[in-house]
């Protein structure tokens, strides 16, 4: 597996580049922002770990960059420990966000659960789900908002903006595509592989993000909310991604008249 790595410091790049290739990882290094998007670009990489301090291009700029075009899973690895970097880093498209000094078996987790693909099952295991104006296609791993008259998704929705679970623009006729982040992929696909089934929030958290993250509820926070603005018809009330209050989510197929229990 390749690992594209950027980072300013020489020193780490090092470092790094030796412990993971002594694990059986092929690993390529940047040492600025714009050298990153352009390795990204020609190596095809299965993971991009970046600091947020870079030169020419910072972090979170390479974010937004990788996000126009790849799915790719990108884990942060920053010694800003702010939690408005975090939230900022992970709006932009990041998957994870380790703070500096990290542990490197702490660090080799992280890849591992950025990597892990979940169970995939058999054709007939992967339907198209539809729900509210939204077509999910699990085997495709596209996702399309139904346009209605004038292009407007469903009845005034908005289409959604950010990473990349199936391309931008024209979903076919009377469709447009919505990105998700690799990560919200991953939240959505476990909770339609459950329908009408509460997902607790430590199952959904060590599923996607790994045992370290079991407790980290406020990851849940905002990327459901961040789901919910892009397939929700009214995000502030969710129908069909809808918390259970102290428990964790579930997916409702069909919630006329539903609406959420919490945040």
């Amino acid at each position: 597996m390749k690992i594209l790595i950027a980072d300013d410091d020489p020193q780490i790049l090092r470092a790094l580049k030796v412990t993971l290739g002594a694990r059986g990882y092929d690993v390529v290094t940047a040492g600025d922002g714009r050298e990153a998007l352009d390795l990204a670009a020609s190596e095809h990489p299965d993971l991009v770990m970046l600091d947020l301090g870079m030169p020419h291009l910072d972090g979170v700029e390479v974010i937004a960059g990788l996000r126009g075009w790849s799915t790719v899973p990108i884990l942060v690895v920053s010694g800003r420990t702010d939690a408005a970097d975090k939230v900022e880093a992970l709006d932009a498209g990041a998957d994870d966000y380790v703070t500096k000094p990290f542990s490197m078996d702490e660090l080799l987790a992280r890849i591992r659960a950025q990597t892990r693909r979940l169970p995939s099952g058999t054709d007939d295991e992967q339907p198209v789900v539809a729900f509210g104006d939204v077509q999910v296609d699990l085997a495709a791993k596209t996702v399309v908002r139904r346009t209605g008259a004038g292009g407007v998704p469903g009845a005034g929705g908005v289409p959604g903006a950010g990473g990349a679970a199936g391309a931008a623009g024209s979903g076919g006729a009377g469709g447009e595509s919505v990105r998700l982040t690799p990560t919200e992929w991953k939240i959505l696909e476990l909770l339609l592989h459950s329908p009408d089934k509460l997902i607790t929030r430590e199952t959904i958290l060590t599923e996607v993000w790994g045992p370290f993250h079991a407790k980290d509820t406020g990851y849940l926070r905002l990327y459901f909310a961040q789901l919910r603005k892009k397939l929700e018809p009214v995000p502030a009330s969710p129908r069909h991604l809808v918390t259970v209050l102290g428990m964790g989510y579930r997916f409702v197929p069909d919630a006329d008249g539903q609406t959420d229990q919490g945040t």
